[in-house]
């Protein structure tokens, strides 16, 4: 009696390969899309918030003054909003253009974070609102502080900058915002109902499309 020798069955390597590779793709995709638009939100309203505060001599007293994001610098504001084009763009685009939106992205949270963070020590705001208030143009603030939102603000603009790195990383794995076009830009043609003859509203339907319903498919 011959011995059966047990043949190994393959694993199917490619196919857990291939498995991995999509889970990767939309976890990166969704964190991207995340990462994103929470760091533009953030980056939106934490410039509108108080970012330093202090006081004008006014007549043998003092006057409160407060300068928001906005006085200080509206860059991370405009890099914000730059960003959120650039996060849905990126769907828009493939190959070349899209790695050129995903570094606009990233860039443009670097940009936000950067100027952010200068804008944390900054007193020509309210050095300005000093010499507006006195009428002195020589007038600074005095008692100046600061805020911990100019900080908030660059935190959300290092997480626009995450998003456009993981685009940048991943982002030819994504898919496109609509697959329903070729890659010339030709639509695909798309198949034509079915007509029940034995069915009213399907030949009704079918002549509003100008179409002959008796017409053998």
């Amino acid at each position: 009696m011959g011995v059966v020798s047990a043949v190994p069955v393959p694993q199917p390597r490619a196919e857990s390969a291939s498995a991995a590779s999509a889970d990767s793709s939309r976890r990166s995709l969704g964190a991207a899309l995340v990462l994103g638009a929470v760091g533009a939100t953030v980056v939106l309203l934490a410039s509108g918030q108080i970012w330093a505060e202090g006081t004008a001599a006014v007549g043998g007293g003092s006057v409160p003054l407060d300068a928001d994001g906005s006085d200080v610098t509206g860059v991370p504001t405009a890099l914000a909003i730059v960003g959120l084009a650039a996060l849905v763009a990126v769907f828009a685009v493939r190959r070349a253009g899209r790695f050129l939106v995903a570094a606009l992205l990233a860039l443009s949270g670097a940009g936000a974070a950067v100027t952010a963070f200068l804008g944390a020590s900054d007193s020509a705001a309210l050095d300005e609102k000093a010499a507006t208030t006195t009428g002195d143009t020589a007038a600074t603030v005095g008692a100046l502080t600061h805020t911990a939102w100019p900080y908030v603000t660059a935190a959300g603009g290092l997480l626009i900058l995450l998003a456009g790195l993981l685009a940048l990383r991943f982002g030819r794995q994504w898919p496109a915002m609509s697959g329903r076009y070729e890659r010339d830009g030709t639509p695909r043609p798309r198949k034509a109902p079915v007509v029940d003859p034995d069915r009213p509203e399907d030949l009704w339907k079918a002549l509003d499309r100008g179409e002959d319903p008796t017409r053998e498919t």
